[in-house]
């Protein structure tokens, strides 16, 4: 094989190839329809903003790099916070490798901070373990423990129903059992990821819920997915249309970023 050549793509099904003027024909389809998903957005994101809130009446302790810290502290004395609740059981070497993919992508926080909003992780592991793991993907971002208190289990991000009954995603278990979903139920992991998202009443600091998400509702926090649907090949998961271009279920292929092999 000639250098800088690559295998056929004897099983992959590429796009037909076309002429510039078909492409542009559908490409200026495609946008039209790109241009409506971009107002849609726009109008969930007014509906979201729109949302009630709930005021924190519970305090919650969690392990942070200076000790013991409240969820005000975690505000860092901005205005709102952002809380990415990462999977990372007690029980577990290292954290989540998807949400570790996640959080491989999150860019400065100057630019959050510009915008008077802190963002943190927080899992259920034991300090140690998260610094450890940390400090192995080098990352720079604020990582708390919430182990030993109720925060994942009120927030529906640790699946226990000795503590709390299963809600994760706005679904009971029954609801999950029915749409096939048992990974949603404790059956297969105890620790499941999402997006929960607070602000802080500077008058007389109460703290309130505005919004969580979970399951794909995270799915545009993913850079590289974001990245790869830009591409012909997309994600290269199973799941996608037109088939053939997969090579795996849905994130098989994820590794942390130490994993991957010398030519990735």
């Amino acid at each position: 094989m000639e250098p800088g050549t690559t295998e056929p793509d004897r099983n992959v099904n590429l796009p037909r190839v076309a002429s510039r003027d078909e492409w542009l024909a559908a490409r200026v389809e495609l946008l039209a329809e790109e241009k409506a998903l971009t107002r849609a957005r726009d109008a969930v994101n007014t509906r979201r903003r729109s949302l009630p809130m709930v005021r924190i009446g519970k305090e919650y302790l969690f392990t942070g790099p200076h000790g013991e810290a409240r969820l005000p502290d975690l505000f860092e004395g901005r205005r709102q916070l952002i809380v990415y609740h990462f999977m990372f059981d007690p029980g577990w070497d290292a954290g989540c490798r998807s949400c570790s993919l996640t959080v491989d992508g999150i860019g400065h926080l100057a630019h959050l901070h510009a915008r008077d909003t802190t963002l943190a992780l927080v899992s259920r592991a034991p300090f140690g373990a998260i610094e450890a793991y940390r400090a192995r993907m080098g990352w720079q971002i604020p990582w708390y423990s919430s182990y030993g208190g109720d925060f994942n289990h009120d927030f529906h991000v640790t699946v226990d129903e000795s503590v709390a009954p299963i809600f994760y995603n706005y679904r009971t278990k029954a609801e999950h059992e029915r749409a096939g979903e048992p990974w949603y139920t404790g059956a297969e992991l105890r620790e499941i990821h999402g997006v929960s998202v607070f602000l802080r009443d500077r008058r007389d600091g109460a703290v309130f819920h505005t919004y969580s998400t979970y399951a794909r509702g995270t799915d545009l926090l993913t850079a590289t997915y974001n990245w790869l649907d830009l591409t012909a090949l997309g994600r290269q998961e199973d799941w996608e249309s037109p088939p053939g271009r997969g090579d795996g279920p849905f994130m098989s292929w994820v590794r942390r970023h130490d994993e991957y092999g010398p030519d990735a």
